[in-house]
């Protein structure tokens, strides 16, 4: 994705300020989005990427400040309500990505549609046929459709109620509603979310051929390195640009810290020798001089405090209690139905010590069940699973709210149920590493956030000392810092681990062995990830 011409800014803020719920979010934001890159809006959670995309969709106003769009320019946004458009067909759903001529086509079908059509009819028509030509009107439907099809909604489905759809075909109509009609500024808030892989990869190419501005939010850090070309950082409650992708911005970032910690380092030992040569100096006569020139010398000794920064690094590490003989697991012949659909057919397979597997296939619900399977958790309907005698498992599920509803403990007591350990200050300590500090550590489990309850379950998983860890989507819910650190210490575990993901980073980096589930193994190799989409055409 090219830069185009001059770098007249697409999109502009000036001091723009926002508070919501007596939070404030932004405070005096000034930042340029220049046409013809992609900026990838990243930010911990709660700094306000969501809020800051709103603004610039013109569905929220900042409190003070400006947001400067040229005239005549058109903004496309992917739509998080996926029922908004149910009472209309995916293809129509699509056409009122450009709600302009979407108006237009209306206007001109009810004129069409009078049976007293008058001469001013005649006029006002041709006047509405010239302007729906001029937008491009005549190729819309047939651009529509096939954007639908790359995205693999077939015509068959072009013509049915979104409310007929199911939720990932929904998704699908819904981002080709927002790339139709090549918008001037594109707005994507998480879009590879619920996407399979083969949606994800036709969307980073498009976005690569996209000549157009493109500001996206998104956990996935493949995806914000594949189609970034700048990263726009909301911290300390201002939003600042960079050039690069994210993970170039992220080493750029931790290099700074350090050099800026070497720097502070020196100069607090020059100030401590300062301080020395003063005290020892100050009351002797004959010296009082050079200690009044050190005094100087402190006074303008300037040691920068590195700027707080509202991102805070999660410890995640995973130690087992003892190691993993040869045999692990044996799946023979399983298969389950649930509500009438056949989801594992005669699925089999063996574990072995180091074996770190992923689980792929089309059918999340398919995995899931697998896990609980393969956790005690739910029984097959028929075949064995056989766990080795050395093996000591624990899980991290998808759906962790039978952990928290209604759960009137606070994350001390929570965590203290799973701790050998009963200590105050050890838990408390633990909590600290997960970034439950103070008056979080003493809040109700009930009413944590997604992110915070997926922390709290990962304490568990680390105070198990499990050798075998079966985690079903690890990083739902959590930041990017968050997902980095789970990614680490995931990838440094020794013990076996048995995990579904569709964060491409993570899976590349942390599995060695792929199977592939459709109904049944369709597949079964030890590769690395990139070796296994290359294979399959996907890289």
């Amino acid at each position: 994705m090219g830069s185009m011409g001059l770098f007249v800014p697409m999109i502009s803020t000036s001091n723009v300020s926002f508070s919501f719920s007596g939070q404030n979010l932004f405070d005096e934001v000034n930042v340029k989005f220049t046409p013809g890159n992609c900026y990838g809006l990243i930010g911990a959670n709660g700094a306000g990427k969501s809020t800051f995309v709103k603004m610039l969709a013109g569905e929220i106003d900042p409190i003070t400040g400006v947001i400067d769009i040229p005239a005549g320019k058109r903004i496309s946004v992917l739509k998080q309500d996926h029922f908004a458009f149910d009472e209309y067909t995916a293809l129509e759903t699509v056409l009122m990505g450009n709600s302009k001529l979407y108006e237009i086509k209306r206007e001109k079908d009810a004129l069409y549609a009078k049976p007293d059509f008058s001469e001013e009819d005649g006029v006002k028509a041709a006047d509405l046929e010239q302007a729906f030509g001029d937008m491009g009107g005549w190729e819309a439907e047939s651009d529509a459709a096939s954007l639908l099809e790359e995205l693999r909604i077939p015509t068959s489905l072009h013509d049915k109620l979104m409310k007929d759809l199911d939720g990932d075909e929904k998704v699908r109509v819904l981002l080709a509603q927002a790339l139709s009609g090549s918008p001037d500024v594109l707005l994507l808030d998480e879009p590879t979310n619920h996407l399979d892989l083969k949606s994800i990869h036709w969307l980073e190419n498009f976005l690569l051929d996209f000549k157009n501005t493109v500001i996206v939010v998104s956990h996935d850090r493949h995806f914000l390195n594949k189609v970034c070309t700048h990263i726009a950082d909301i911290d300390y409650k201002k939003i600042r640009t960079y050039a690069g992708n994210y993970t170039f911005w992220r080493e750029s970032i931790e290099l700074a810290q350090k050099l800026q910690a070497q720097q502070n380092k020196k100069a607090e030992e020059k100030a401590k020798d300062l301080k020395t040569f003063i005290q020892r100096f100050s009351a002797n006569a004959s010296k009082s001089k050079q200690a009044t020139s050190r005094q100087k010398q402190l006074d303008n000794l300037e040691i920068a405090d590195l700027p707080q920064s509202s991102r805070r690094n999660p410890f995640v590490g995973f130690n087992m209690k003892r190691s993993l003989g040869r045999d692990v697991l044996e799946v023979n012949g399983i298969s389950k139905t649930i509500d009438g659909e056949k989801l594992l057919d005669n699925v089999s397979f063996t574990v072995n010590d180091g074996d770190k597997i992923v689980f792929l296939g089309e059918n999340d619900v398919a995995k899931t069940t697998l896990l609980k399977i393969l956790n005690g958790d739910i029984e097959p309907d028929s075949g064995t699973v056989k766990w080795g005698i050395t093996t000591t498992r624990c899980d991290l599920p998808m759906d962790n709210s039978s952990f928290f509803d209604g759960n009137d403990l606070n994350a001390v007591d929570w965590l203290r149920q799973f701790s050998d350990d009963k200590d105050e200050e050890f838990i408390r300590g633990f909590l600290g590493k997960m970034l439950f500090s103070g008056d979080d550590a003493l809040k109700k489990v009930k009413v944590f956030s997604g992110g915070e309850r997926v922390r709290c379950m990962l304490s568990r998983l680390m105070l198990s000392g499990a050798n075998v860890l079966l985690v079903d989507g690890p990083t739902n819910h959590l930041d990017l810092e968050s997902i980095s650190a789970v990614n680490d210490g995931l990838a440094r575990f020794e013990g076996c681990i048995l995990f579904t993901s569709n964060d491409h980073q993570f899976i590349q980096t942390v599995a060695n062995r792929i199977i592939e589930i459709n109904g049944t193994v369709t597949d079964d190799k030890v590769t690395t990830y990139d070796e296994y989409l290359e294979s399959k055409g996907l890289l």
